[in-house]
């Protein structure tokens, strides 16, 4: 562990560690000295690198929403097609629900936040617009919106189902979506 003024990346590491300690204990359980304690830094330091423990959490839930918007971008930027595009969608449902539930905790605290306070609620809303771009690069805007619900939804159940579904039913509902019936036209 770095000590002192030479530790370039101690404010990175007590932004992690915020997101960690949130992600396996709720943020009910989020304190100054856990997180400095979790960080393997001064209490001190956090005081002179937030304002805040408010500050603090808006800081490293728009680093979670980053990460998670470069997750998008890293699967939508790809496909040249739309069914390269449907599958790049699919496979990104299941890593998101397949992962550890640390997105899906973090993700479920912010939406809590974001219910009450207007931060939070202004960092979800910049978070969807962000990934409906990478969407709207395969969909148009009304598909590339529903697909984000969609997203958020199945990677949900995925998440918090015992034995939750497999591939194929990602596919097919992600299909249905983005295929327009001739008749809605």
């Amino acid at each position: 562990m770095a000590t002192g003024h030479t530790d370039p990346r101690r404010r990175e590491r007590i932004i992690d560690a915020t997101l960690d300690l949130i992600a396996e204990e709720g943020i009910a359980n989020v304190s100054h000295r856990r997180i400095a304690t979790r960080a393997g830094v001064p209490l001190g330091s956090m005081t002179y690198h937030f304002g805040g423990l408010e500050e603090l959490l808006r800081e490293a839930f728009g680093r979670f929403a980053e990460r998670i918007v470069a997750l998008f971008d890293s699967y939508l930027a790809a496909p040249n097609d739309r069914e390269r595009a449907r599958d790049a969608v699919t496979d990104l449902i299941h890593e998101l629900s397949e992962d550890d539930q640390r997105y899906l905790v973090l993700t479920q605290e912010l939406y809590t936040l974001a219910a009450r306070q207007p931060a939070y609620r202004e960092l979800t809303k910049e978070w969807m617009r962000r990934s409906r771009v990478h969407l709207e690069r395969h969909f148009d805007p009304d598909t590339a919106r529903q697909l984000d619900a969609l997203i958020e939804g199945m990677t949900l159940h995925r998440a918090l189902t015992p034995e939750p579904h497999d591939r194929a039913l990602t596919r097919e509902a992600v299909t249905r979506i983005t295929t327009r019936d001739p008749a809605q036209r």
